[in-house]
């Protein structure tokens, strides 16, 4: 589902910053420089490195249409770049000359926002090139993260604290945040991102009366992602979605894909992840970095994704199959996330064969009771290991598991316990025919995967927003009290499930599925 495009290694010093154009790709560093690459072949521009801050280059970010690149730095200094020459078109100073540690262009490109350490916010105009607003003390703490609402009408900001608060965007004398949390992260955020496509940012979507709704992801030094349901309209508030457990040190930086399939997030444990935001599933991990890592994008057109590492290099991924000659994919097996903040339900390791390295875990109908056993070891529930062999329960019964049977036949009281093994039984349950020998095609177009767990699907319906899923994992969704699209979040008019047999027929003809 991966893999090693290039590995760039021209910065001498930690790579801060990525950020995609549709034409190319911009490294900032703490050698003081940003590099331009052209896409796709990622080679640096002839007016490359652009040379202007004095100090570590704390991020970079491009406009909408790849014009402009706007950068801040330890030095205090905001630069606006001309991307067609890479000249310098504007310099601003922090007006306390702090340390700004972001900045993030308005969704229409007509203002540029910053967050600093001295806890304030800044808004410059593009077109008259003024400092238009400032937001003293918008936070107790340094302003970490910062992100303008699709719909251009929020700006929403995170601090060192772990706080986030919304501003009106609009109305620059608004200076009092419309709305608060305390503890957003628990130890500190670092990052935050709003998904460009789902609910109120979904082209073309109608909500009723004048409800206004995003996806909000936030990440910090408690190891933990956060997904909110961010309301904005008729009254700002926010609902936690779900909580990302996977990583096991401080999240850096996360960033959705531009199709908002896709989240990536970067740690200090060395890892990236890739994550379909949509019900908290990892992807797949890359871990080739050395060092912590610092900064993740997507290209324009989701094909690659870019991560920046204090090892002082960039990586360039393909996320749709390996070109030739380059590094051969390491995805894992899929990992479920525990959203009560377990550790990650993972593909038993105990039942990978070693009679040859290209064949993969068992099928799911072949484990006995004893690697069912081993697979409750390894999802760490082996206190029910003895009441699952005492019930003789193999890879067949598993699949037929439910809360009550769980419950009464097999001992497990703890309801959190229950839904754990439920949703790892359907992580196997849903690689069954890829644990059996037939891997995942990387060329696999978007139509034959189901939205939920991105996966080739075996019988496709359509349920009422018009989109196709896999029939088990939709019914999964809408089994846990979920009315609305998993894929726009708009509430859906009837829960009824049609077949798609042609879409059925296309795919069991190509992979041969049945």
């Amino acid at each position: 589902m991966a893999s090693l495009v290039k590995t760039l290694a021209s910065h001498s010093n930690d790579v801060n910053s990525c950020a995609f154009s549709p034409s190319m790709l911009a490294t900032g560093s703490g050698d003081k420089a940003i590099r331009l690459w052209n896409l796709p072949d990622f080679e640096e521009l002839s007016f490359s490195p652009l040379l202007g801050h004095s100090y570590y280059v704390n991020c970079c970010v491009f406009s909408i249409f790849g014009t402009m690149l706007a950068s801040c730095s330890t030095d205090g200094k905001i630069i606006l770049w001309d991307t067609k020459n890479g000249e310098s078109l504007q310099v601003w100073y922090h007006p306390s000359k702090s340390i700004v540690k972001i900045c993030c262009f308005s969704p229409d490109s007509q203002h540029l926002v910053t967050g600093a350490t001295d806890n304030a916010i800044c808004v410059f105009s593009i077109a008259t090139k003024q400092l238009i607003r400032i937001i003293e003390m918008a936070h107790e703490n340094f302003v970490s993260s910062l992100s303008y609402t699709p719909d251009n009408m929020h700006i929403v900001s995170g601090s060192g604290n772990g706080d986030l608060k919304v501003w009106q965007a609009q109305n620059v004398h608004a200076n009092k945040a419309i709305y608060y949390i305390a503890e957003c992260q628990d130890l500190g955020m670092s990052c935050l991102a709003i998904s460009p496509t789902f609910g109120s940012a979904a082209p073309n979507t109608q909500t009723p009366g004048d409800k206004t709704y995003f996806l909000l992801a936030t990440c910090g030094g408690d190891s933990r992602i956060n997904l909110w349901d961010l309301n904005t309209a008729p009254k700002c508030n926010t609902n936690l979605r779900c909580v990302l457990s996977g990583h096991t040190a401080n999240v850096m930086m996360v960033a959705f894909s531009p199709d908002g399939k896709l989240l990536a997030s970067g740690a200090m444990d060395k890892l990236v992840k890739v994550w379909c935001p949509i019900v908290g599933n990892v992807l797949f991990t890359l871990e080739s970095h050395s060092r912590y890592i610092t900064s993740v994008a997507f290209s324009m057109d989701n094909v690659f994704l870019a991560t920046g590492s204090a090892d002082r290099t960039a990586m360039i991924w393909s996320l749709t199959g390996a070109a030739p000659g380059t590094a051969t994919d390491t995805t894992p097996p899929l990992i479920d996330v525990d959203t009560e903040g377990n550790q990650p339900l993972t593909s038993p390791e105990g039942l990978v064969s070693s009679s040859s390295s290209s064949v993969g875990p068992k099928p799911l109908l072949t484990w006995s009771p004893d690697d069912v056993a081993n697979w409750l070891q390894e999802i760490g529930l082996d206190q029910y290991a003895d009441s699952f062999k005492e019930q003789l329960i193999d890879g067949e019964e598993i699949q037929n598991l439910t809360n009550e049977s769980l419950s009464q036949d097999l001992g497990v009281k703890a309801l959190g316990h229950r839904q754990k093994i439920l949703r790892a039984v359907l992580v196997v349950k849903e690689q069954g025919f890829y644990v059996s020998g037939k891997p995942s095609d990387d060329s696999v177009p978007d139509e034959y995967l189901c939205p939920i767990t991105r996966q080739i699907m075996t019988d496709p319906v359509i349920a009422a927003d018009g989109f196709s899923y896999e029939r088990d994992s939709i019914r999964s969704w809408l089994g846990t009290g979920n009315h609305t699209s998993p894929m726009t979040n708009a509430p859906l008019a009837h829960t009824n499930l049609t077949p798609n047999r042609s879409l059925k027929a296309i795919i069991q003809r190509i992979y041969e599925l049945t």
